[in-house]
């Protein structure tokens, strides 16, 4: 079984006429792009390779996303079940991280269907919310650890795919799925992310260990 590192762009938002606040049935996908461990190597898909992407979808274990949890998953699942790729099993969303029963690896078909929920996950922001009880960005969160950021900002993944720059938003979303990657890795590699607190700015540690995190706010020493 595979570690997935994942991230999706979508063609419009749910400010968009038509399509309302959580309504991720009308949200259409533009791009996804992954992150495998076991094959280190990273993958693209466009709007008329989702089949594809449900193969190494289904291949996964362990998903990894940055508020992937509210977002990324729900548009997945929707697209997929409309491919006939998702499970009828019920999803379970209160319990962010399950354990998956055994799935068929990519390039065979996925003959059960692809139960996204039932599957191990791990969403980097809900791990910070559970902490702090704040948001931050990528962006923000990738600064204060990385020394490096996001180039542009998210909105702009929608205009890239309307006036067609594909390279673009290929480059545009591969660059968060690099950015979430080296994030978890630092995160299960020292055990914590340094997150500025909103209120003053202090840096806070963020641990965990083993998927377990702490809630010991101090002011982080480098």
């Amino acid at each position: 079984m595979d570690t997935l590192v994942f991230d999706i762009e979508t063609k419009n938002f749910f400010t968009d006429p038509g399509v309302g606040w959580n309504n991720f049935d009308a949200l259409e996908i533009s791009m996804i792009c992954v992150y495998s461990y076991s094959k280190n190597k990273y993958f693209s898909f466009n709007e008329h390779e989702l089949v594809e992407a449900a193969a190494l979808f289904n291949s996964g274990s362990l998903l990894v996303g940055f508020s992937s949890n509210r977002y990324d998953i729900p548009v997945l699942e929707a697209h997929f079940k409309r491919l006939g790729c998702v499970s009828k099993v019920n999803p379970v969303r209160s319990r962010p991280r399950q354990r998956a029963s055994a799935t068929d690896t990519l390039g065979r078909p996925a003959s059960n269907g692809i139960n996204l929920w039932g599957k191990e996950r791990f969403d980097l922001l809900e791990e910070i919310e559970m902490v702090l009880g704040q948001r931050i960005s990528l962006d923000k969160l990738s600064r204060a650890n990385l020394g490096v950021g996001k180039e542009r900002k998210g909105h702009e993944a929608i205009a890239l795919y309307k006036n067609g720059e594909m390279e673009e938003l290929e480059k545009y979303c591969l660059q968060d799925v690099r950015l979430t990657k080296d994030l978890y890795d630092l995160y299960s590699r020292q055990g914590f992310l340094l997150v500025p607190d909103r209120q003053s700015d202090e840096m806070v540690k963020v641990s965990s260990v083993k998927y377990q995190v702490s809630r010991n706010k101090r002011r982080a020493t480098v």
